[in-house]
């Protein structure tokens, strides 16, 4: 199986499909996430990574997904109204997906066996990282925080690179 992601189609929030092909150059923050969680905050800090490092290479790229506690339960529109307004999110949202189970996203059958530790996605807001050819580099849990020294660490070597 490939490791990398560049091969992926996905769905903008709004319905366009869009190609993970089409961000190859750059570094990827992929992350899971969700409303009503108590993770939910942490958007405040994705969007100051994205206002930080976008024009250095970062892009990150949000996926809703409803798998954890039901906690995106909204349609796309209530979503990308939510994050835009309470959050001031500019970073592209996508399609909500299943990141766990037997309707398991594609992307997320890729970005859960590329890299130690395997397996499913624990919880909203697991964050992935993937370099600039479209490998998954790194794998952080839930409860890192978008400014974690590590996180941002990892972020500034992949983009260095």
């Amino acid at each position: 199986m490939s490791q990398t992601i560049t091969d992926i189609s996905v769905q903008t929030i709004t319905g366009q499909a869009r190609s993970l092909g089409d961000y190859a150059g750059k570094v990827l923050l992929i992350v899971n996430v969700a409303s009503y969680c108590g993770y939910t905050p942490q958007y405040k800090g994705l969007e100051a990574l994205n206002q930080k490092y976008r024009d250095q290479g970062l892009e990150i790229l949000a996926f809703p997904c409803n798998d954890y506690g039901m906690q995106e339960p909204d349609s796309n529109q209530q979503i990308q109204q939510f994050c835009e307004t309470k959050y001031g999110v500019s970073f592209p949202l996508f399609d909500k997906v299943h990141a766990k189970g037997a309707d398991q996203h594609p992307l997320y059958a890729r970005l859960t066996q590329a890299i130690e530790p395997t397996g499913d996605v624990a919880w909203n807001f697991e964050k992935f990282l993937v370099n600039k050819h479209g490998e998954v580099v790194a794998r952080f849990k839930s409860a890192v925080a978008p400014d974690a020294p590590e996180l941002v660490a990892a972020i500034e070597r992949e983009l260095a690179a």
